[in-house]
């Protein structure tokens, strides 16, 4: 018997939403609209989550590093701890005095600590900003542990490689501390990967079936947004970046037949019989209303991701929408509500 496809939108207006499941419940957190606050929902089922209340855990600084633009938090569990990994920047009156850098975005890598059971009701603590061993545009952390090692991967300029952000990993002695200097995995270079910036970002990992795959997002945030792959054996030295083959095509991209475009962002979690679930945001037109940093309709989706016989994963396309979503004119009020 068939198992029944996950109802999408999983939850509405929460772009980059990363997904995890720990104890039979779903932990979501994604990029709020008004990019001034980290926030989680808890679900015992990924459908429930748009209706599950949200809880803010963490808000915006008045002033300094973390004062603008919160995107893409990450929730992760390591050593029975929970640990958020963010990016901020500062206001308009605080700049970093880095040679060589533009004006567009001035991010860093943040992390929050929470040694409660409980997340939702626990306290989380700044663990401050993840020294990644020099100082750019630098965002879309994600962790993972494997043999006991954690590791690191994320997006960050280098000054002297063409575009904005490639990605990067390094090993850590502690969820907020880098025990390796950072190497870099991949750079923006195939066309589908430069159509509107130069851009890799987004990155997540899944460990299966003897090898790690790291997916990751390029090229913009409109229909052109699409998901990449790395691939790795589980055995091999993750910090040689010879360890690691990169597909030259997109592995997961627009579906103008279902109706939704430039996916992108993602996250891995799984459902309850064990399966894989590919999370991911993505918008249902392609003409956006005004600075497409503040439209707010990329929705968070979700999809079992199936395996073939020889243990790689199908990608597949983007599955259509079975549940409302607002329109291009429509906005949804900070509690989620459509107004």
């Amino acid at each position: 018997m068939a198992e029944t496809p996950i109802p999408n939108p999983i939850v509405l207006q929460r772009a980059d939403p990363s997904v995890l499941r720990h104890e039979g419940q779903y932990y979501f957190t994604g990029s709020h609209p008004l990019y001034d606050r980290i926030v989680l929902r808890r679900a015992e089922r990924l459908e429930d989550l748009q209706a599950a209340a949200e809880v803010t855990i963490w808000t915006k600084h008045f002033e300094g590093a973390q004062s603008h633009l919160i995107w893409a938090p990450e929730i992760h569990r390591v050593n029975g701890a929970w640990y958020l990994y963010y990016a901020a920047a500062p206001n308009s009156d605080v700049t970093f005095d880095v040679e060589g850098a533009d004006d567009t975005f001035n991010h860093r890598v943040f992390c929050l600590e929470c040694t409660d059971d409980d997340p939702m009701t626990g306290e989380w603590h700044e663990k401050g900003q993840v020294d990644t061993g020099w100082e750019s545009f630098a965002l879309d952390a994600t962790s993972f542990v494997k043999d006991g090692v954690q590791y690191l991967v994320w997006a960050q300029q280098d000054f002297a490689v063409k575009g904005h952000s490639n990605l990067y990993i390094a090993r850590m002695s502690n969820p907020w501390t880098l025990a390796s200097e950072a190497v870099m995995l991949t750079k923006p270079e195939f066309d589908w990967e430069i159509v509107t910036f130069w851009v890799n970002e987004g990155p997540s990992v899944l460990q299966k079936n003897g090898k790690l795959y790291l997916t990751y997002s390029a090229s913009g945030t409109g229909i052109e947004y699409a998901m990449g792959l790395l691939t790795a054996d589980a055995d091999a030295d993750l910090l040689d970046p010879a360890s690691w083959t990169k597909s030259p095509t997109p592995v997961f991209e627009s579906a103008p037949e279902a109706g939704i475009y430039g996916p992108g962002h993602n996250s891995f979690t799984e459902d309850e019989h064990g399966n894989t679930v590919l999370v991911y945001h993505a918008r249902t037109y392609t003409e956006l209303v005004g600075d497409p940093l503040w439209e707010p309709n990329r929705q968070a989706r979700a999809q079992v991701l199936p395996f073939d016989a020889d243990g790689n994963p199908v990608w597949g396309t983007p599955v259509p929408d079975t549940r409302p979503t607002p329109t291009s004119t429509e906005v949804l009020s900070p509690e989620g509500m459509l107004v």
